[in-house]
């Protein structure tokens, strides 16, 4: 008899993980289903190794910048107990934990690999090759997530090339690397990769600039850190043309007529969304590309109002925070509750951790004027407060908040600078609660903390 479930969640990354959680809190009962580990992506192979990797080096040099402290470092990062920081962070692969916890919700969970078999309707194939069938009376979620995209470049599928997975999980950090790509993975891998011991790093970006998506100032800064304070080439402006297999390792022939040599290469140019395999087809969608969905996150397709897609799968926004936040509503919208999501777009924060931290939310000033919005910017230094003195020397960076003018709320806020992620969450509230700008000259920060930069930006604004 082909089991029942009122909502089936077909991947058990964060946001599965939080639709599931969500619609049995609400008295529904649901099924998850995970071809590979308990946890995704993010959990082992992105989000928590790579934040691993970076930390060691960046409290190393934030201990360097004060005066008193920085003559107790007298030693270099401990490869050996770094890596194994970063093994215990992704549980040494195991998902043990996280299959425990999905026990102490009453989450029923089922390791394979899933597919939709029609309307509501999951076929799902174990290790050994048995098909079980589930029925979902309610809903069916896809969050299978993405994965490293591979560009279509001569000679690169002959070589070993690395994706995210690789190099987050290897053991050693020797020799050389060439990162192709100038975006969050390419960037951060560089940094770490150079703090834990490689020779020469070399980071290839097609754009004109590093991280292309977020301000041009903060792309600007990292390339003037990366190459001036920690000897990472960044090379801008150029295409990779080819890559060939050499003697020692690979060299990858660029638009410009030159060629750079490394020990390995690290893929980073972007994600692709894991749909291809989950029986699109059966309903009537096309395979392989990402769900599109409205905001209440039901899949846009003919007969689809039972089906809905959360986090990466969507394309909506390839960030964990933002899958979990339409995880939470669609469990909602499920249960029967009036709720759309807005906040992943209109509000959506992200940090690039390398040191200096790229912090953001909302719209850059060229996203902003885009759409019409008539904007003044305002900057300031990120280390020209009271509270970044205290911190210690050298605290740079700088920070941009974009106003719409008509108005007088926020509509994006970049920080670049050391730690700058850890002052992002009042500009998300600023934004997603639009809060007038003559209110949050009420709000007073501390002093002397970092926040005392939001006094500067009013008083700059002219209230």
């Amino acid at each position: 008899m082909t089991e029942q479930y009122d909502v089936i969640v077909i991947g058990a990354g964060p946001a599965g993980e939080n639709v599931a959680d969500r619609v049995v809190k609400g008295g529904m009962s649901a099924l998850i289903v995970e071809r590979e580990l308990v946890g995704g992506e993010c959990s082992y192979w992105a989000c928590m190794p790579s934040k691993a990797l970076l930390r060691p080096g960046e409290a190393l040099r934030a201990v360097k910048r004060v005066p008193g402290a920085r003559a107790a470092v007298t030693g270099e990062i401990d490869l050996k107990e770094a890596l194994s920081r970063r093994d215990a962070m992704i549980s040494n692969l195991d998902d043990k934990y996280q299959v425990q916890w999905l026990n102490d919700q009453n989450i029923p969970y089922v390791r394979g690999h899933a597919r939709l078999n029609g309307e509501k309707r999951v076929a799902v194939t174990d290790k050994n090759g048995k098909v079980t069938e589930y029925n979902a009376n309610k809903a069916v979620v896809i969050s299978t997530g993405t994965a490293a995209a591979m560009p279509p470049i001569p000679g690169l599928e002959d070589v070993d090339a690395w994706n995210n997975r690789d190099i987050t999980t290897l053991n050693e950090a020797s020799g050389s690397l060439i990162v192709l790509g100038g975006g969050v993975v390419g960037v951060e891998m560089a940094q770490a990769w150079n703090d834990l011991g490689a020779s020469e790093v070399t980071i290839i970006e097609m754009a004109d600039r590093l991280i292309p998506r977020e301000e041009e100032f903060a792309g600007e800064h990292l390339k003037k850190v990366f190459t001036e304070e920690y000897g990472i080439k960044v090379l801008t402006g150029v295409a990779v043309q080819s890559v060939d297999e050499t003697a020692n390792g690979v060299s990858a022939s660029l638009s410009d007529g030159s060629a750079v040599e490394a020990d390995n290469i690290l893929v980073a140019v972007g994600r692709k969304p894991l749909t291809d395999d989950v029986g699109l087809d059966t309903v009537g969608m096309e395979p392989g590309k990402y769900i599109e969905v409205d905001d209440e996150l039901r899949a846009v397709g003919p007969n689809s109002d039972w089906l809905y897609s959360v986090g990466d799968a969507n394309g909506r926004s390839l960030l964990t925070h933002d899958g979990k936040y339409q995880a939470r509503i669609v469990g909602d919208v499920i249960l029967g509750k009036g709720v759309k999501a807005w906040g992943d777009r209109k509000a959506s924060p992200r940090v690039i951790f390398t040191d200096p931290h790229v912090a953001a939310v909302g719209l850059t000033e060229a996203q902003a004027k885009e759409q019409g919005i008539n904007v003044r910017s305002i900057e300031y230094g990120f280390g020209w407060s009271a509270g970044a003195a205290t911190f210690g020397e050298g605290i740079e960076g700088n920070i941009k908040w974009v106003v719409n003018e008509d108005k007088k709320t926020l509509v994006g806020v970049t920080f670049v600078g050391p730690g700058a992620g850890e002052m992002l969450h009042a500009a998300t509230i600023a934004i997603a609660g639009q809060v007038p700008l003559e209110t949050l000259w009420h709000a007073t920060p501390a002093f002397p903390t970092m926040s005392e930069v939001w006094l500067r930006f009013l008083e700059a604004y002219g209230l």
